[in-house]
């Protein structure tokens, strides 16, 4: 009876009369369907439990779903302390955040909430000069830099490039220069091994040797070593290895032909040892500049090996496939071929603003800066420049004092990411934009892009693209890592940097100018402007600070002839480059 009495409970109500009325009727048949009943009830429970448990993973997925860019952002921007610190002891303490720019960073906070929902159309992912589309590269016109390269060599030039990535592409571009100007023969260039960057790479492992050999095979003879004869030569001992002390920084091509020219006559061999920045821009014959710009933006390709996880790379951060454009291609070759399902190339991909964030523990101590952190920040900016810059502080002995405040006001100092992100703001960028970090060993790690990640929380970095053994062959090869954040800026959709001298940021605009069009701009602040702007920290309003920054970086972003002395690698658009669009 006990257990009849709980298998009744088990049973709803207007089923157990049910049940009950047939009992009295058919005893036997009544037990064959309250078995029925039951089994039935229980098999209902199970697929009610069924039902609500699918409706409960059908709702983590939609959620999980519109919240994983927030998501994946905190990862990158609060679990990644390690990326975002630097390389040396001095910025691992871990600290509170660190403001500079409290009544500011809450303006813009209030105003990106304000503008995170309206449907407004922009222009900020557009070059806002219409100059920058009237020239053209001119690779396809087959224009020959050299009208007729002469039969017999003077020689051989070895060259042993120092510095990181950007720095050893500046010297090869360079050295084809001085090939043509001296009428030698190019050894491949060398990379020398540096304390600070501590990678072995050579010019094999980062661009492709026989497509460089190619392009310039017209204007150059290139050879990947020494002939069997020379190679038992000690250069240094007869006299034939040219260092900085012999050639002045930006040096004309008649310091080479009468410093180098003759050394290379006597024993058909120099050896530019460190070399890197030692050709000027101007003056110097119009035929070699073409060739300079054709070794920069033509030659100069990276290997398949760093294309394909360029390439990767770049479509995990755009999310969908999309038509490769003219930069893309020239970076990445076959590898962004548009080979994926247009049905989901359709939905449209994420635009992104790549960084350049200089703002490394050697940037900020060497500057003698102050940047809000008090005590701690002096002391332990103090140790670092007595460690690694002795020789700067020799010269500080004998030098006028500046003080950290005028320093900011002439704009000498690095930017912070705070600074860097009142930027953005200022120009409108939305809180949601994805915004791809270069670099990222930020003086201060955490503590200084706190402000920034209050801001733009999507912040991007290889190391959280990629997965660690798609990043394994590039580990401890600092250029090739380097090289995949120079893909990521030169072909983002916007540019942004925060000095302008950096090789790094001089190189991707260049490219950026002669590849993009009208569809790459570049983003340069003003640092003696902007310190003049953030001094009024405690009373200006938030609309004449956006007012202000947009005239600071539109003037920045005027597209114009390249003017006498300037970079060609940063400023193509000149005849001697690129040809002016019909």
């Amino acid at each position: 009876m006990e257990i009849e009495t709980k298998e009744e409970e088990a049973i709803p109500h207007g089923l157990l009369c049910l049940v009950r009325s047939c009992c009295s009727l058919r005893d036997v048949s009544c037990s064959l369907r309250g078995l029925y009943v039951r089994k039935t009830h229980i098999r209902n429970i199970a697929v009610t439990f069924g039902l609500l448990g699918f409706l409960f993973l059908l709702d983590s997925f939609i959620i999980s779903f519109f919240e994983s860019p927030n998501l994946q952002s905190t990862s990158v921007s609060y679990n990644s302390s390690s990326v975002f610190q630097g390389r040396d002891s001095y910025t691992n303490k871990k600290q509170s955040p660190i403001h500079m720019y409290d009544r500011l960073l809450n303006l813009a906070s209030s105003s990106l909430a304000k503008k995170e929902f309206k449907q407004e159309s922009s222009n900020l992912w557009v070059e806002p000069y219409q100059k920058a589309s009237s020239w053209e590269p001119c690779e396809e016109r087959k224009v020959q830099s050299n009208p007729g390269k002469s039969v017999k060599s003077n020689g051989y030039i070895l060259v042993s490039a120092n510095g990181g990535l950007n720095q050893q592409r500046v010297a090869i571009c360079n050295a084809v220069a001085v090939a043509y100007l001296l009428n030698a023969t190019l050894v491949i260039p060398k990379f020398l091994y540096s304390n600070v960057w501590k990678d072995p790479s050579q010019f094999g492992d980062i661009y492709q040797e026989n497509y460089f050999v190619s392009v310039l095979k017209d204007d150059i003879s290139i050879v990947k070593e020494l002939p069997p004869h020379m190679k038992s030569m000690e250069v240094e001992a007869i006299g034939n290895q040219i260092t900085d002390a012999d050639l002045v920084k930006e040096a004309t091509s008649a310091d080479y032909i009468k410093i180098v020219l003759p050394l290379l006559l006597r024993n058909g061999v120099v050896h530019f040892l460190g070399y890197g920045n030692r050709l000027g821009f101007d003056p110097l014959p119009s035929h070699i500049q073409k060739l300079r710009c054709k070794c920069n933006f033509h030659a100069l390709k990276f290997v398949p090996k760093i294309q394909q996880v360029g390439s990767l790379l770049i479509k995990r951060i755009r999310k969908y496939s999309v038509p490769p454009s003219m930069l893309d291609t020239h970076m990445l070759g076959k590898f962004m071929e548009n080979k994926e399902d247009h049905e989901e190339a359709a939905r449209g991909s994420t635009k992104y603003l790549a960084l350049h964030l200089r703002f490394e523990v050697d940037m900020v101590a060497y500057s003698l800066c102050e940047f809000g952190g008090g005590k701690n920040e002096r002391k332990d900016l103090k140790s670092y420049r007595e460690s690694h810059f002795p020789l700067l502080l020799d010269r500080l002995k004998n030098a006028t004092y500046i003080s950290p405040p005028d320093l900011r006001k002439l704009g000498r100092c690095p930017l912070t990411p705070e600074e860097a992100a009142l930027v953005l703001a200022g120009l409108g960028f939305k809180h949601g934009t994805y915004i791809y970090l270069a670099g990222s060993h930020i003086y201060g790690g955490n503590s200084r892009m706190e402000p920034f990640t209050r801001l733009y929380p999507n912040v991007i970095i290889k190391e959280n693209m990629l997965t660690p053994n798609e990043l394994a062959p590039f580990r401890n090869f600092s250029s090739q890592l380097a090289a995949l954040d120079f893909i990521a800026c030169t072909t983002a959709d916007v540019f942004a940097m925060t000095d302008s001298g950096s090789q790094l940021s001089s190189l991707v605009s260049g490219l950026r100018t002669y590849y993009g069009r009208d569809h790459a701009p570049t983003l340069r602040p003003n640092k003696k402007r902007l310190a003049t702007i953030l001094t009024e920290n405690g009373t200006i309003g938030w609309n004449s600070f956006e007012e202000r920054v947009k005239k600071m970086i539109q003037q920045g972003q005027k597209a114009g002839i390249r003017s006498y002395g300037r970079s060609i690698y940063r400023n193509p658009t000149c005849p001697d480059c690129m040809c002016k669009h019909q």
